[in-house]
Protein backbone atom coordinates (compact mmCIF):
# COMPACT_ATOMS: atom_id res chain seq x y z
CA UNK A 1 0.00 0.00 0.00
CA UNK A 2 0.99 3.67 -0.68
CA UNK A 3 0.88 5.33 2.68
CA UNK A 4 2.94 8.21 1.99
CA UNK A 5 4.80 9.19 -1.56
CA UNK A 6 8.18 10.77 -1.76
CA UNK A 7 7.84 14.88 -2.25
CA UNK A 8 9.79 14.79 -5.73
CA UNK A 9 7.35 12.38 -7.54
CA UNK A 10 5.11 15.25 -7.55
CA UNK A 11 4.76 17.76 -10.05
CA UNK A 12 4.59 21.55 -8.72
CA UNK A 13 0.73 22.55 -8.30
CA UNK A 14 0.63 25.20 -11.31
CA UNK A 15 -1.48 27.01 -8.90
CA UNK A 16 1.46 28.04 -6.71
CA UNK A 17 2.45 31.48 -9.13
CA UNK A 18 6.30 31.63 -7.96
CA UNK A 19 6.50 28.40 -9.55
CA UNK A 20 5.32 29.26 -13.27
CA UNK A 21 7.05 30.62 -15.73
CA UNK A 22 4.97 33.57 -18.02
CA UNK A 23 5.19 31.62 -20.96
CA UNK A 24 3.91 28.08 -19.89
CA UNK A 25 0.90 26.23 -21.05
CA UNK A 26 -1.36 25.89 -18.48
CA UNK A 27 -4.54 23.17 -18.32
CA UNK A 28 -7.66 24.49 -16.65
CA UNK A 29 -10.61 22.89 -15.23
CA UNK A 30 -13.51 23.70 -17.22
CA UNK A 31 -15.95 23.82 -15.09
CA UNK A 32 -14.12 26.38 -12.34
CA UNK A 33 -11.10 27.20 -14.09
CA UNK A 34 -8.72 26.28 -11.90
CA UNK A 35 -5.33 25.47 -12.71
CA UNK A 36 -4.63 21.47 -12.67
CA UNK A 37 -1.26 20.70 -14.66
CA UNK A 38 1.11 22.54 -16.81
CA UNK A 39 2.30 21.47 -20.49
CA UNK A 40 5.62 20.10 -18.94
CA UNK A 41 3.88 17.54 -17.05
CA UNK A 42 1.84 15.90 -19.89
CA UNK A 43 3.43 12.79 -20.59
CA UNK A 44 4.04 11.85 -24.31
CA UNK A 45 3.39 8.08 -25.49
CA UNK A 46 3.97 6.23 -28.86
CA UNK A 47 0.58 6.25 -30.21
CA UNK A 48 -1.00 2.34 -30.35
CA UNK A 49 -2.39 0.31 -32.87
CA UNK A 50 -5.85 2.52 -32.10
CA UNK A 51 -9.27 1.11 -33.27
CA UNK A 52 -7.39 -2.84 -33.54
CA UNK A 53 -6.59 -2.22 -29.87
CA UNK A 54 -10.32 -2.01 -29.33
CA UNK A 55 -12.06 -4.80 -31.18
CA UNK A 56 -14.04 -6.37 -28.92
CA UNK A 57 -15.55 -2.73 -28.06
CA UNK A 58 -16.21 -1.84 -31.72
CA UNK A 59 -14.48 1.44 -31.17
CA UNK A 60 -15.51 3.57 -34.74
CA UNK A 61 -12.98 3.66 -37.74
CA UNK A 62 -10.02 6.54 -36.87
CA UNK A 63 -11.17 8.63 -39.73
CA UNK A 64 -14.46 8.98 -38.29
CA UNK A 65 -12.90 10.68 -34.63
CA UNK A 66 -13.62 14.21 -34.17
CA UNK A 67 -11.00 16.05 -36.17
CA UNK A 68 -9.17 12.36 -36.41
CA UNK A 69 -7.51 13.05 -33.38
CA UNK A 70 -6.26 9.66 -31.37
CA UNK A 71 -5.61 10.15 -28.12
CA UNK A 72 -8.71 11.93 -26.09
CA UNK A 73 -7.08 12.45 -23.14
CA UNK A 74 -3.89 13.69 -21.25
CA UNK A 75 -1.33 11.39 -19.26
CA UNK A 76 0.31 13.51 -16.85
CA UNK A 77 2.78 13.25 -13.93
CA UNK A 78 1.16 12.91 -10.55
CA UNK A 79 0.99 17.00 -9.57
CA UNK A 80 0.90 17.95 -5.58
CA UNK A 81 -3.29 18.24 -5.62
CA UNK A 82 -3.89 14.47 -6.63
CA UNK A 83 -1.75 13.25 -3.65
CA UNK A 84 -4.74 13.28 -0.90
CA UNK A 85 -6.01 10.75 -3.79
CA UNK A 86 -3.51 8.99 -4.46
CA UNK A 87 -2.45 7.58 -1.10
CA UNK A 88 -3.49 4.34 0.00
CA UNK A 89 -4.86 2.92 -3.22
CA UNK A 90 -3.80 1.40 -6.40
CA UNK A 91 -6.40 2.89 -8.87
CA UNK A 92 -9.43 5.54 -8.64
CA UNK A 93 -10.56 8.95 -9.92
CA UNK A 94 -9.05 12.13 -9.91
CA UNK A 95 -11.58 15.21 -8.88
CA UNK A 96 -10.77 18.89 -9.13
CA UNK A 97 -9.58 20.18 -6.05
CA UNK A 98 -12.32 23.12 -6.21
CA UNK A 99 -15.26 22.37 -7.92
CA UNK A 100 -14.76 18.06 -7.52
CA UNK A 101 -15.71 17.50 -10.88
CA UNK A 102 -14.34 13.95 -12.55
CA UNK A 103 -11.75 15.06 -14.34
CA UNK A 104 -10.10 11.54 -15.29
CA UNK A 105 -8.88 8.42 -13.47
CA UNK A 106 -5.38 7.44 -12.66
CA UNK A 107 -4.00 3.74 -11.92
CA UNK A 108 -1.15 2.66 -10.66
CA UNK A 109 -0.53 -0.37 -12.71
CA UNK A 110 -1.86 1.94 -15.95
CA UNK A 111 -5.05 2.04 -18.72
CA UNK A 112 -5.08 1.97 -22.00
CA UNK A 113 -5.27 5.39 -23.94
CA UNK A 114 -7.78 5.57 -26.76
CA UNK A 115 -4.81 5.55 -29.36
CA UNK A 116 -4.11 1.70 -27.74
CA UNK A 117 -1.19 2.60 -26.23
CA UNK A 118 -0.65 1.00 -22.37
CA UNK A 119 0.40 3.61 -19.91
CA UNK A 120 1.69 2.55 -16.99
CA UNK A 121 1.53 4.10 -14.30
CA UNK A 122 -1.65 6.22 -15.48
CA UNK A 123 -2.69 9.40 -14.42
CA UNK A 124 -5.09 10.16 -17.51
CA UNK A 125 -7.43 13.34 -17.88
CA UNK A 126 -9.67 14.04 -20.31
CA UNK A 127 -9.34 16.37 -22.52
CA UNK A 128 -12.78 17.53 -23.10
CA UNK A 129 -12.84 18.05 -19.16
CA UNK A 130 -10.23 21.11 -19.44
CA UNK A 131 -9.19 24.07 -21.06
CA UNK A 132 -5.61 25.03 -22.84
CA UNK A 133 -4.45 28.30 -21.45
CA UNK A 134 -1.77 29.70 -22.91
CA UNK A 135 0.45 32.44 -21.33
CA UNK A 136 1.14 35.91 -22.91
CA UNK A 137 4.18 37.59 -22.29
CA UNK A 138 3.78 40.58 -20.39
CA UNK A 139 6.19 43.26 -21.56
CA UNK A 140 6.69 46.67 -20.71
CA UNK A 141 3.60 48.84 -21.82
CA UNK A 142 4.15 52.32 -22.64
CA UNK A 143 1.54 55.09 -21.49
CA UNK A 144 -0.02 57.08 -24.25
CA UNK A 145 0.62 60.52 -24.89
CA UNK A 146 -2.71 62.82 -24.27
Amino acid sequence: ELQDLPREVFAVDPTDTSQTPNTEVLYRCRKCRRALFRRSSVLSHAEGSGAAAFAHKRIPDPAQRRGGEQCTSYFTEPVQWMEPALLGVMEGQLLCPKCTSKLGSFSWWGEQCSCGRWVTPAFQIHKSRVDEVRMLPVGTFRAAKT
